[in-house]
């Protein structure tokens, strides 16, 4: 198995940031009805800056592991900082080269992500 697949599945089966944050500043809740997964994010700010993420969600293996890598890597940036995270910082985290439908599912947290910040 490829380094990376392994971490994949680390995130999947043992996310960091699973969860629902208290106090919450911004929250979106995102699905793809075409594949049936769902990523709900919550983000609390202090001032201009993540202290805290956390995210739920079913589905793929690929949805729920970016869900969690995104929001370990949110911690700590400001506002400014997450509105210029674009696709390509999200693919780099999650490691493998992907097809368009697997793509949608990679990028889904990054759909939250955008909405929450609105």
């Amino acid at each position: 198995m490829d380094l990376y697949q392994q971490n994949i599945l680390d995130y999947y089966k043992h996310p960091r940031k699973s969860g629902e944050v208290a106090g919450a500043t911004h929250h979106c809740k995102t699905s793809n009805p075409l594949c049936g997964d769902n990523v709900e994010l919550w983000l609390k700010l202090d001032g201009n800056k993540i202290v805290k993420a956390g995210w739920q969600g079913e589905g793929c293996v690929l949805s729920q592991a970016a869900s969690d890598m995104l929001s370990e890597y949110l911690e700590g940036k400001t506002i400014l900082e997450i509105k210029n995270i674009d696709k390509n910082v999200l693919l780099k985290m999650v490691g493998v080269e992907l097809g368009p439908n697997r793509l949608k599912c990679a990028l889904l947290p990054l759909d939250a992500l955008r909405e929450a910040i609105k």
